[in-house]
């Protein structure tokens, strides 16, 4: 599945004012796709602990558990285009959103382990879906001087998702007086922790009736009349409406359908270009960005902070990713994507460089001495604020402009793919590392920042400013 994102041409002019409100509230409504991304990926940090102290666990188990959603990730992210340009991008949204529901409830009222995994990676799927769709559909409907900006939606609702997860978990964590599996009507505080999602997942089910279908699945259709009606409701009636349907006709027509064959060059098996995307993918995970948002909770209990304390400061962490997502935001454009991405691998490595440091101290009464309990508090705000302002908007960008026209839809698919698979790797080795060595963990994503940076120096191009077609 592709996006209309072309210039506009003779048929096309910027939404009136008049109907930009409603263009936002479309928008918005498809973002909360990505508001459900983020809260479902991150609401697990909640109750990771009390999933281990109910089923008696191991580290080993524990981490299958949490990084087995990312298995359903990559499989609905793999089938969402397909599913969405057979049956349109609003039901597949439709789709997205019972099986957030049926996650949500599933996950909070397991019969047994296994149960609570497969409910997991239901979840996961959806998440998968809702990373392709949201965005497709926003460019496809953004009238185009608006594009850039609506489209940023979609990265705000993820981040804010996060936050919102960690907000309630912490609320929910004081009803049950600070304790995980304390009882709220009958249910322990980590089942409703996971099963509050159930909320805007059936606001987005139910948003998804008030938006129109994208005027470019409907024209794939043949219904060209339904198309114009919503290129008025979007781009006002004084848009020449048989002009803008002949011109995304033609951008439709000289598609490229990018295949994997495309992407295989005489050594190395893929082409250059698609190994940078790669090596983009995989660096930003191995930082390690994700046991701050699925296991935070976890490793600040583990040196000695009280749950409710935990819970804040994870709380807090989502704060300062959403202040450095709209920083990138601001600045991607006017800095430009590769020194965005140089600075945050040096903050990165520097702040969790000093967190290595803090957790290599010996715990004194089960906790880490005042010093260093300081340092690596400020250390993980840190990291997350360098890493929210470079590499978790920058890398998205610099997939959606690097690849030439010919091969971008199949070479972000393989980017985004191998993204997910280092992201489980990080996501089920965590636990079992930590039990190893807390210190040498955090080594070894510092070494991984420390080396993203000449990966970036010599490998990677500035897309600002460059057109598309440039891209070779």
């Amino acid at each position: 599945m592709t996006s209309t994102a072309q210039p506009p041409a003779s048929g096309a002019r910027e939404a009136h004012p008049d109907h930009l409100g409603h263009v936002i509230f479309i928008t918005a409504a498809a973002a909360m796709g990505g508001f459900l991304f983020g809260y479902d990926s991150s609401v697990i940090n909640g109750a990771v602990e009390a999933i281990r102290h109910r089923y008696e666990i191991g580290s080993g188990t524990l981490a299958q558990v949490i990084a087995i959603a990312l298995i359903g990730c990559a499989i609905g992210a793999a089938t969402a285009g397909r599913i969405a340009d057979r049956i349109g991008r609003i039901r597949c949204m439709q789709i997205a959103a019972v099986l957030f529901t049926v996650s949500a409830v599933g996950s909070a009222l397991p019969f047994a382990l296994w149960d609570l995994a497969m409910w997991r990676v239901v979840g996961g799927f959806a998440i998968g879906m809702a990373s392709v769709i949201g965005p497709a559909y926003i460019a496809e409907v953004a009238p185009a001087a608006y594009r850039g900006r609506l489209g940023s939606f979609q990265q705000a609702a993820i981040v804010v998702g996060i936050a919102v997860s960690q907000l309630v978990n912490w609320a929910i964590l004081n009803m049950a007086d600070g304790d995980q599996r304390g009882e709220i009507a009958g249910l322990e505080a980590w089942q409703w922790m996971l099963g509050v999602m159930v909320v805007p997942a059936v606001l987005y089910g139910l948003l998804s009736f008030a938006i129109p279908e994208s005027p470019r699945f409907l024209i794939s259709v043949g219904r060209k009349d339904k198309a114009k009606e919503v290129l008025a409701e979007v781009e006002g009636k004084g848009v020449d409406l048989d002009a803008r349907v002949a011109e995304i006709e033609t951008a439709m027509r000289r598609e490229h359908k990018s295949t994997f064959r495309d992407l295989l060059g005489s050594r190395f098996g893929f082409l250059p270009i698609v190994w940078v995307g790669i090596g983009l993918s995989v660096f930003q995970q191995l930082v390690g960005i994700n046991v701050a948002f699925y296991y935070s909770s976890t490793l600040w209990q583990s040196v000695g902070i009280d749950p409710s304390s935990s819970f804040f400061y994870s709380f807090t962490t989502s704060i300062i990713n959403i202040i450095g997502t709209v920083i990138a935001m601001v600045l991607v454009d006017r800095v430009g994507r590769k020194p965005l991405a140089l600075v945050g691998s040096a903050g990165m490595a520097i702040a969790l460089a000093f967190e290595a440091w803090a957790f290599s101290a010996d715990l004194v009464g089960g906790k880490l001495p005042e010093t260093q309990g300081v340092v690596a508090l400020i250390a993980a705000h840190l990291f997350v604020l360098f890493f929210a302002l470079s590499w978790g908007v920058v890398v998205w960008v610099f997939l959606g402009e690097m690849f030439p026209n010919r091969i971008r839809a199949a070479a972000l698919g393989v980017a985004a793919s191998a993204q997910w698979i280092a992201n489980w790797a990080i996501t089920a080795s965590f636990p079992s590392l930590a039990d190893w060595n807390l210190s040498g963990t955090y080594i070894i994503y510092t070494v991984f920042a420390v080396l993203s940076i000449p990966f970036v120096l010599k490998y990677v191009k500035e897309t600002k400013g460059k057109a598309l077609e440039e891209m070779g």
